[in-house]
């Protein structure tokens, strides 16, 4: 937004004050208009007060005595107020109006964007060829005269903040592009370097600088030090053909220390930016310029959670930035973990807590508010700026790793995207955003007094009337109560964040009479507790307590871990013994403890989210096989920190695999989303929180999300290998449990591929070519491979591509002509019956359109009803013969089951699909539906049909989820809990196990009397 003016027309909302400042009193002066005329939004301007107003009144005749031009700008309605404002607030400011007087003028008549662009556009033309006194003379001038006019801006409330420090961002990037332009020009005429491009010194030169802190987010404040990291790769070509070939080092190193004199020095004209350089890795023992391959190698094996933290912010702004974007790409897996990082959380908010204790920076106590305030470190003090900072590189660093959307540099917009990802609550995010404008702006009002970079609250009542006054305010007490009430809003929300974490122990190994120390077997007071809890067995849960503690566990070995896991007995034990049956809930939680690679991270989870643990409590108490998987992949637990059940899951999965380096990395990163969501799905499911026919459709969505991302990366890939198949697309086509939507934990992948091409191509086209079909063929084993890859969280999905064309005797791709001529003449009434739960699910468009009208077409091949109904009973009949039901609760292949169903609703629409009126669906609950308004079923049988199938998939879901095959009548008390009350959700209530299965018995008799009735057979 180029102008005030264009910011309100952007955000009509706003109004001047609104955007100004927090303060609610400002001085004005009037004076008749002379010939000058200024910039349309300037007299809207307003200007604090001059708390000492005989040194505005000086800055006023001093201008004024400048010249005629400078007196006919004073009699503009506006200018007398400013300059009062500026000069009785500010001495460094008044300076810089007189020296700059030129820039202020700029500033009236033609606005600060005008006034700012013309300094950048100025220090522009300066050649880095030039001499260093001229080149240091050019920066401090630019430095002053961009100082004033982002300074005047910011009082008169031209700028919002992050106009106001994107502009300081730029000025220093500008500056400090120009100085390492001029060093390395510098170095290429006396012949150390060899560069590319002389008159483009930064190509390829061999060495960035990497901004940090609030320079890399853009976010400068007004007196601020740059924080830099200078990089240099000792194999660029500009080192070998100069004198520095044979010291590298040394050169990087005197590069380093002249950009600091550069920038910093003092002279006459003042200076640039404080250089700050200590934030490279370990400064105490490394050179001011760090190479490439010592960098690398520093983060990958000791770099902590601090320097995550802050490399969050960074970003190439001068030199070789292509090396920059390199390096930050290389250390990409070091900042951004793929798993969720609670472990981090304790790191910073460790950090923040030896900042407080060196800065001691609690508010005072008094009653009087300015007192309390006085002396206080708007940045690091209790509430302050840095708070805020921390709170949201926290969340960025825990959650970034599996969502790239929220690798953001600025504070404010990091803070909006947490919100919209659900790991910020908005009204917190409002109330921080408010708090953050106005602490930034009080640290530049006290840093534009005299240019320090300070960031306290004055000592003395003079000097806090000074920055109340400055800040807008009439009365001091006035502005000290709002500082208190934007550090409690700051504080309250950072100890949200971070502040009931456990401090760790010290001598107390656990608290109360759960006491594990000593070695005897049976400890009274702990078992006595233990029994307390409704454990049977405490000897064996103090056994395995006691491992945990003294570090037999492989993921309890490090100190951390222990701590840890220390201080989360008491709850792990309290949570577990709310199970049915506490004593197996700990088993399972013991069995996934032993199978962790490690403890920290899974700990700290349970540490920063109590409530997951009572979630996987109760998993381990109610689902055996969940609880396995859980064991065998830990990393599942992630998934369950989803905020919604529903949601845009291929977005999700995009977003995650933006971020992948490769196809194999593509694979994992998807592999592992899909992992998490299904386990997310399996809880959420076993908790009540999603039916069968939500969960269905969620798992479905999951599926195709996995197909929308992976296919088209994996034809890519192989397209780079095998080239294109000119005019060819490849479509693929979901059934059975897939194409309708009803996929449960468990379920194979059901799908068939279909392609095409124009008949005059026979063969790819690229670096090796191949047949048509054997491309096709060649491309669909790649999206098989992609699919069903074993990897560390378990293999994606099993595929079952037995429905296509011949079944297992066709190739895995089938033309789109061979599809139409096999079902013309060849397909089973099986397979047809098949093709109504067919759908196509990721492919072009017009492919689409095609396999669509040619599925339809199969599926309205004119056939007797009588022939159909006589091939669906003889099938199942069959199926019956050769594939025995395992036991009662098989309610899939038992007669009356959900097999009949399906039969029913794919028989009926095969014989009605070409009646006029007539609309089929995937989905078997919904085709029954429409089945019952044609009228080709009785309405009353439908809903039962429907009643049953929906009971048979809640029945076959839930014990999948809960004990898998179960060949008796037994059914564990704490695993029939959840499938009583998903029964009872889906429409048939019983009190026990044994009472649900004998409802299911009597819905299945009517069932299997429904499909002699409409299918045959005897």
């Amino acid at each position: 937004m180029n102008t005030v003016n264009g910011l309100i027309r952007a955000h009509p909302r706003l109004t001047f004050p609104a955007i100004r400042r927090a303060g609610p009193s400002h001085w004005e002066a009037h004076a008749p208009m002379q010939a000058i005329a200024p910039s349309s939004f300037f007299p809207q301007l307003l200007w604090p007060e001059p708390f000492d107003s005989s040194a505005g009144e000086r800055l006023t005749e001093r201008f004024e005595a400048l010249g005629e031009h400078q007196a006919r700008l004073l009699a503009i309605p506006g200018v007398r107020a400013m300059l009062m404002g500026v000069g009785g607030n500010s001495p460094y400011l008044a300076e810089l109006a007189i020296r700059e007087a030129a820039s202020l003028e700029r500033f009236v008549t033609d606005g600060p964007e005008a006034a700012f662009a013309a300094v950048l556009s100025e220090l522009g033309q300066v050649s880095a060829s030039g001499r260093r006194p001229e080149i240091a003379a050019a920066l401090r001038q630019a430095k002053r005269a961009a100082a004033l006019v982002i300074a005047l801006a910011d009082i008169g409330g031209a700028w919002a903040l992050e106009h106001i420090t994107g502009a300081l961002s730029e000025l220093a990037e500008a500056t400090l592009r120009l100085a390492l332009r001029h060093l390395l020009r510098t170095a290429h005429d006396v012949g150390e370097i060899r560069l590319r491009d002389p008159n483009r010194p930064e190509l390829d030169c061999g060495f960035v600088a990497l901004a940090m802190g609030k320079l890399g987010a853009g976010e400068l404040n007004y007196s601020s030090d740059i924080d830099l990291i200078l990089i240099y790769d000792a194999t660029a070509p500009v080192f070998a053909g100069g004198r520095a070939a044979d010291g590298i080092g040394s050169f990087t190193s005197r590069m380093a220390r002249d950009i600091i004199t550069l920038m910093e020095a003092r002279d006459a004209n003042g200076y640039v930016f404080r250089t700050d350089l200590r934030l490279r890795p370990d400064p105490a023992a490394t050179p001011p310029a760090v190479s490439l391959h010592a960098a690398l190698t520093y983060y990958e094996s000791m770099g902590q959670n601090w320097e995550r933290a802050a490399m969050i912010k960074a970003r190439p702004i001068a030199g070789d930035l292509a090396l920059g974007a390199r390096f930050l790409e290389a250390i990409r897996p070091f900042v951004w973990r793929r798993g969720l990082d609670f472990a981090a959380v304790a790191d910073i908010h460790a950090m923040k807590r030896r900042i407080d204790e060196v800065k001691k920076s609690a508010l005072g106590a008094a009653d009087d508010p300015v007192v309390r305030v006085a002396g206080h470190n708007v940045k690091l003090g209790e509430g302050g700026i840095r708070e805020i900072e921390f709170l949201v590189q926290t969340l960025q660093m825990v959650w970034g790793g599996r969502d790239p959307s929220l690798r953001m540099r600025p504070t404010l917009i990091a803070m909006a995207r947490l919100v919209e990802t659900g790991h910020l609550e908005a009204q917190t995010r409002v109330r921080l955003e408010d708090s953050y404008r106005f602490l930034r702006q009080v640290e530049h009002r006290l840093q534009m007094v005299n240019d320090r970079q300070t960031h306290d609250l004055p000592d003395s009542a003079e000097q806090m009337d000074r920055i109340a006054r400055f800040m807008g305010y009439p009365h001091t007490a006035d502005f000290a109560r709002e500082v208190l009430r934007h550090a409690g809003i700051v504080r309250a929300c950072y100890r949200a964040v971070f502040e009931f974490v456990p401090a760790l122990p010290e001598t107390e190994t656990v608290r109360g009479d759960l006491d594990f120390r000593g070695d005897d077997p049976e400890p009274t007071g702990t078992i006595a507790a233990l029994t307390g809890l409704g454990y049977h067995e405490p000897a064996r849960i103090v056994a395995a307590v006691r491992r945990w503690l003294s570090g037999r566990v492989r993921a309890l070995r490090s100190d951390r871990a222990r701590d840890l896991i220390t201080t989360m007995v008491p709850s792990i034990l309290a949570t577990l013994g709310r199970q049915p049956n506490p004593d197996e809930a700990f088993n399972r939680f013991d069995r996934l403890v032993s199978a962790l690679p490690a403890g920290v991270q899974p700990m700290s989870l349970f540490q920063r989210n109590p409530k997951l643990l009572e979630r996987i409590a109760a998993v381990l108490g109610a689902a055996p096989m969940l609880s396995e998987h859980l064991a065998l992949h830990p990393t599942a637990l992630e998934g369950l920190l989803e905020v919604h059940a529903a949601i845009d899951t291929r977005q999700t999965l995009l977003t995650r695999a933006a971020a992948s380096a490769g196809l194999e990395d593509t694979i994992r990163t998807v592999q592992r989303a899909v992992k998490e969501r299904d386990f997310f799905l399996s809880v959420a499911t076993l908790e009540g929180q999603l039916n069968a026919d939500q969960s269905g459709r969620e798992r479905t969505a999951l599926a195709e999300a996995a197909l929308a991302v992976l296919t088209p990366r994996v034809l890519a890939d192989f397209a780079s290998r095998f080239g294109r198949v000119p005019g060819g697309a490849l479509a693929v086509v979901a059934m059975g449990k897939a194409g309708g939507r009803e996929m449960m934990a468990g379920s194979d992948l059901d799908l068939m591929f279909i392609y095409d091409h124009p008949p005059e191509v026979t063969e790819s086209r690229g670096a090796r070519s191949l047949p048509a079909s054997q491309w096709f063929i060649r491309a669909v084993q790649a999206c098989i491979g992609a699919l069903t890859a074993p990897g560390a969280d378990g293999q994606m999905y099993a595929l079952d591509m037995r429905l296509r064309p011949s079944g297992n005797k066709g190739p895995i791709a089938v033309s789109l002509d061979g599809f139409r001529r096999y079902h013309k003449g060849d397909a089973w009434t099986w397979e047809r019956m098949a093709l109504t739960r067919a759908r196509v699910v990721a492919g072009p468009a017009e492919l689409r359109r095609k396999v669509n009208a040619a599925i339809e077409e199969a599926i309205r091949r004119p056939v007797a009803a009588d022939v159909i109904r006589a091939d669906a009973a003889s099938m199942r009949e069959r199926m019956m013969r050769e594939i025995k039901p395992h036991g009662p609760w098989d309610v899939k292949a038992r007669a009356g089951g959900l097999v009949d169903i399906e039969f029913i609703a794919q028989v009926l629409q095969l014989i009605h699909a070409g009646d006029a009126g007539f609309r089929r669906d995937q989905t078997t609950r919904v085709a029954l539906r429409r089945l019952g308004a044609f009228g080709a079923i009785d309405p009353a049988d439908a809903r039962v049909l429907i009643e049953a199938e929906r009971l048979w998939r809640t029945i076959q879901g839930m014990l999948r989820l809960t004990v898998g095959r179960l060949e008796g009548t037994e059914l564990p008390h704490a695993s029939a809990l959840p499938l009583l009350r998903a029964a009872a959700a889906a429409g048939v209530e019983a009190k026990d196990a044994d009472g649900l299965l004998r409802a299911a018995d009597g819905l299945a008799l009517r069932v299997r009397e429904l499909f002699l009735k409409y299918v045959g057979g005897g």
